[in-house]
């Protein structure tokens, strides 16, 4: 009796009808507002695709296509915009079939033949995807752009690169800038790829077997600015390695931009004064006047970390799941990876503004630098060369000289001495040192060390100049690429319409 009083107030609370009260406001209502906000473009060009490619394949007659194309014309995409989840429908598809059918009778209702809501709604997810990857890479590009501009504007600042966290070789700040450049590049490549993986065409595979009709699959790719057609129909509505690899590159992205944000941070102290930020992207502290809390950095690091949690979800969600439609790959899943794509081109803005107005200490950065026994790598280089002495000996030597200054609470290279490298020259190889006092001062300043780095990939003026060059250029080429999708896109979807329009005409 208490079971059977509990099951009668259950579903006194949830309902006797499909869907339940928590079913509903768990699942279908989430799905139907994301759906609503992202899905109702997509879902017309696939009508009207669909319907033109029936037409052509003489499926449908003119007359039919004329009838289903004025029922679709009549759509009021902005009334489905604001509408609440109405339980009458199961979600938007079948809310917009209806109405289609009420508008252009049961004719319409032949919009659906050899297609299912599983090769559609894949053609939708992938057509929503694509659009939101080529935002955040032009976003990507226009970062690229500000670091590039950024760093040639400080090809001569002087800095100490760090190894370990510790004080490792000078170098500028250019030369630190290029690398995350040449990441950045790396992370739109990925992009590349995995525009590539989602922009293929599901339609025409039905549920799952493609259907008996005459249908094209080849033109559907066309009509909806496919660059290919996922052949297997199985695969087309199971396969869910583009939204992984999606939720990976994105990813990665945060992950290699977190840790340039961590980097500024940390430079962004009293102690490091290495910038300061320009005033819209500090706060001020409460109690303490003094303070410029560098809050921009702040959240865009913490940001970061919430990309990485949302592109972790999705990735999560597809773990383990069967290889055939299922759930767990659409509604639930998609808004994470928006969510991620969104959060992430935002921080791009947000970053590329507050490096390009940021203010550089370069005067404090080279002091730094000067006074750093990070400069005696050069200091052993310069002795193989002058003295035709082994690397190892030459390295016995200068260390010997840093040790000793270390232990007297020495931490001034100007303590570094020739007298002093001659002494422990002379212990070392029994040889004092040939090279003029002139010369071995020279070796110990940070802007020989840079200078005469000029390999490939070395930090010398020219030799950054020269590669910031060649990442400007590149940009046009990368520039060109993400521009030309979005204006194949904007090509197809001009077409549709007028498509729709011929239909609308008389004869």
């Amino acid at each position: 009796m208490f079971f059977q009083d509990y099951r009668n107030r259950i579903n006194e609370v949830e309902g006797i009808q499909f869907p339940s009260n928590s079913y509903r406001q768990m699942v279908l209502q989430p799905a139907y507002d994301e759906a609503k906000r992202h899905f109702l473009t997509s879902m017309l060009q696939i009508h009207i695709a669909h319907l033109k490619m029936l037409e052509e394949q003489q499926i449908v007659t003119t007359t039919e296509a004329k009838a289903i194309g004025l029922a679709i014309s009549k759509l009021d995409l902005a009334y489905y915009k604001t509408r609440d989840y109405n339980p009458q429908f199961e979600d938007l598809f079948f809310r917009i079939e209806n109405k289609l059918i009420e508008l252009g009778g049961d004719i319409a209702g032949n919009l659906h033949i050899a297609r299912s809501r599983n090769d559609m709604g894949i053609a939708i997810y992938r057509m929503t995807l694509r659009k939101k990857l080529l935002s955040l890479m032009q976003e990507l590009l226009t970062l690229r752009s500000s670091l590039i501009a950024f760093a040639e504007e400080h090809v001569d600042t002087i800095m100490i690169g760090y190894t370990h966290t510790q004080q490792a070789q000078p170098t500028t700040f250019a030369h630190y800038l290029k690398a995350v450049i040449d990441q950045l590049t790396r992370d739109y490549q990925r992009m590349q790829a995995a525009y590539i993986t989602i922009n293929r065409s599901s339609m025409g595979a039905a549920a799952l077997t493609t259907t008996g009709f005459n249908i094209s699959r080849e033109r559907m790719k066309e009509l909806l600015a496919f660059d290919d057609i996922i052949e297997n129909a199985w695969d087309a509505v199971a396969g869910a390695d583009y939204i992984a690899e999606a939720a990976s590159v994105v990813q990665l992205a945060a992950l290699n931009l977190g840790r340039t944000s961590q980097d500024f941070l940390l430079w962004a102290t009293q102690e490091f004064n290495a910038f300061e930020l320009a005033s819209p992207y500090v706060q001020i502290s409460s109690i303490m006047p003094q303070k410029r809390n560098p809050v921009s950095i702040e959240h865009t690091r913490s940001l970061l970390s919430a990309v990485v949690g949302d592109a972790g979800t999705v990735l999560q969600m597809i773990h383990n799941t069967p290889f055939g439609d299922i759930v767990d790959t659409e509604d639930d899943m998609q808004p994470y990876l928006w969510r991620a794509m969104d959060r992430l081109m935002g921080i791009y803005k947000l970053f590329g503004s507050l490096i390009v107005t940021m203010e550089v200490n370069k005067e404090s950065l080279l002091k730094r630098a000067q006074n750093s026994f990070a400069n005696v790598t050069e200091l052993a280089d310069t002795l193989v060369r002058s003295e035709k002495i082994s690397f190892r000996q030459s390295h016995r030597i200068v260390s010997r000289c840093v040790r000793t200054l270390t232990e007297q609470h020495e931490q001034s290279l100007g303590k570094l001495t020739w007298e002093l490298a001659n002494g422990y020259s002379l212990e070392v190889t029994g040889k004092a040192l040939q090279i003029s006092q002139e010369d071995f001062y020279h070796a110990l300043k940070p802007e020989f060390f840079v200078h005469v780095r000029t390999l490939l990939g070395g930090p010398a003026p020219d030799t950054m100049r020269e590669s910031l060059a060649k990442a400007d250029k590149a940009s046009t080429t990368l520039s060109d690429w993400s521009r030309a999708k979005v204006e194949a896109i904007l090509r197809a979807e001009e077409q549709l319409e007028k498509y729709l329009q011929g239909w609308l005409q008389n004869d």
